[in-house]
């Protein structure tokens, strides 16, 4: 078993670590909020009181915090965790929604530290992140990947190789930007069919039979119908358009013109701008409606 920190018990986090302690690794645990550690810290994990303490002595740190700012204060600054003292060839796991250029920036400083960096982004909900289902996507040389591929074990149903560190961040934008483009779509073909007289709830039913449909379409469609946008936020407005931006960013960065996607952009903007950030992304489809 492994001496383990995890920076980050949030909506994603906490099921992450929950399945490490469960394995049996010695875990060590830092939130911003710390109400949000106390069911790992019933369960047998150490509570700390900043990321450098965390990752005293680890031979294993995760971080899943929401953005480049936040990752930047857990691994930076008098308390980041790369600020103490890690174990030799300590093994830094990446598992935020971080911009392309933050996640090579911050592998080469961890590498220069004497680090070894895996890029890799995850995939589920929360309650499959509490059973360990979860996918990854995974950007690292081969033999590293060899040697971490027991611990993610633990707390995956799958690992997707994509290539060296930075593949697995650039496969989760893009399918997160393509997220935001089917979420705006589903919102604005609903509204068509809204305004053509359709019963919403027979659209919806519709949609997960026919070819239009995907897991985002089909969840977020129903979701759209009932208008329980405030109940129970999945993944808020304010994450949607971060994610977008970032994979704005990338397209632009390897030359591709994202013109569906910057439509999304501009749509999740207004949400947050009109105050909407924090509800469930699904709160797309009022904006469209005013």
């Amino acid at each position: 078993m492994a001496k383990i920190a995890f920076l980050g018990t949030g909506v994603m986090g906490a099921g992450m670590a929950s399945c490490l302690v469960d394995a049996g690794h010695e875990l060590s645990v830092y939130n911003r909020t710390v109400e949000k550690t106390r069911p790992l810290i019933d369960k047998g994990a150490r509570l700390a009181g900043t990321p450098r303490e965390a990752a005293d002595g680890a031979e294993i740190v995760f971080a899943m915090v929401g953005d480049n700012e936040a990752s930047e204060s857990v691994w930076f600054g008098a308390d980041g965790a790369l600020s103490g003292k890690l174990a030799p060839d300590a093994m830094i796991v990446e598992c935020s929604t971080l911009s392309y250029d933050w996640v090579l920036d911050l592998a080469k400083h961890c590498e220069a530290e004497g680090h070894t960096y895996i890029d890799c982004p995850v995939t589920g909900y929360p309650h499959t992140a509490l059973a360990g289902e979860i996918t990854l996507f995974v950007g690292a040389p081969e033999d590293t990947l060899a040697r971490i591929r027991p611990v993610l074990e633990q707390m995956s149903a799958e690992i997707i190789h994509f290539g060296d560190i930075g593949a697995g961040t650039a496969y989760k934008l893009m399918v997160n930007l393509m997220g935001s483009v089917q979420i705006a779509g589903a919102a604005e073909g609903l509204l068509i069919a809204e305004k053509a007289g359709l019963d919403l709830e027979t659209v919806a039913y519709a949609l997960s039979k026919g070819a239009a449909s995907s897991p985002q379409v089909i969840r977020n469609s129903q979701r759209m119908v009932e208008g329980n946008h405030d109940e129970n936020v999945v993944f808020s407005g304010r994450w949607r358009l971060k994610d977008t931006l970032y994979g704005l960013k990338l397209a632009e960065s390897v030359g591709q013109e994202a013109r569906f996607g910057g439509v999304a952009g501009k749509i999740y903007r207004q949400l947050v701008d009109e105050g909407l950030g924090d509800v469930n992304e699904t709160k797309v489809i009022d904006v469209l409606r005013s």
